[in-house]
Parts: structure tokens; sequence; C-alpha cells
């Protein structure tokens, strides 16, 4: 036996997939989901992205990875609508739950106001003087 370092996409995918596998076999069908990798796009009159929002679904959970709006159109309710989209996307894929993390320097204040509920945070963290935040949201139909 020998540990190497190394980077080998073919070598990440496949830990990713006996991961996901172990996973698998730890749980009940009935929590099991199709993973499903889902976005809302805001485009100009020119078909340029102007915003946007992405995430998977998996395990009956909405993982949202991106939320991000040009700043020349934050505060014109972009941000908001593209939330709001998602979350109904998650309800119609009876997700019991919302998970998203964003830093002290981006948007803990905006979900918040959405009803995100932060329950981790790590201080000092990129920097000495910024946050991340973790946050979810519950919905309200629980399987």
């Amino acid at each position: 036996m020998k540990i190497v370092q190394q980077w080998n996409q073919e070598d990440s995918d496949y830990i990713r997939q006996r991961l996901i596998e172990y996973n698998a076999s730890q749980l009940l069908d009935e929590v099991k989901h199709p993973v499903e990798h889902v976005s809302f796009i805001v485009r100009d009159d020119f078909n340029q992205i102007v915003g946007g929002v992405t995430g998977t679904v998996f395990w009956y959970t909405m993982h949202i990875h991106f939320l991000w709006v040009d700043e020349q159109l934050r505060g014109e309710g972009y941000g908001t609508e593209l939330m709001t989209r998602i979350e109904q996307l998650a309800i119609e894929r009876q997700c019991r739950l919302i998970q998203l993390d964003t830093f002290s320097f981006q948007a803990p204040d905006f979900y918040t106001k959405l009803g995100y509920e932060i329950f981790g945070v790590i201080e000092h963290h990129p920097t000495v003087n910024h946050q991340q935040y973790y946050l979810k949201k519950t919905l309200l139909n629980q399987n």
C-alpha cells in the first residue's frame, strides 16, 4: 500500500462515486431522490447573463450553490425573484429543506429577510475580518 499526492479527475470521480454508493446504502429507499441540477438565469435584451441561481436537489433537499446578480441590477428584485423561483421548484420536487452558505461580504442579511435561519458560522474566514454563514430554510411539506 502507498499514499500518493496527485490530482486526477478520474480518481476524484471514483472516490466521489464510492462515497455516494456508501451513503445510499445507509438510507431508506424513501429518502433517496434522484439528483437534479437546476438553475434560473436572468438575461438582458442582448441575451447576456446578468444574474442567476444554481443548485442541486437530492435527498429531498435543495442545495443552493450560487446566487449572483450583476451589481448594476442589485436592489431591483431580481435576487428575490430568483430565490422565489428556486424555492418553488424545491417545493414542487417535495424538498423538505433548502440549504446554502454565504460570506459576510455577500448577502447573509438578504437570506435572513427571506426566512433563512443561520445555523452555523465560521469566524475569521476567508480572512480575519470575515465570516462564512451556513443557512437553512425548512419547507412546510415534510415527507
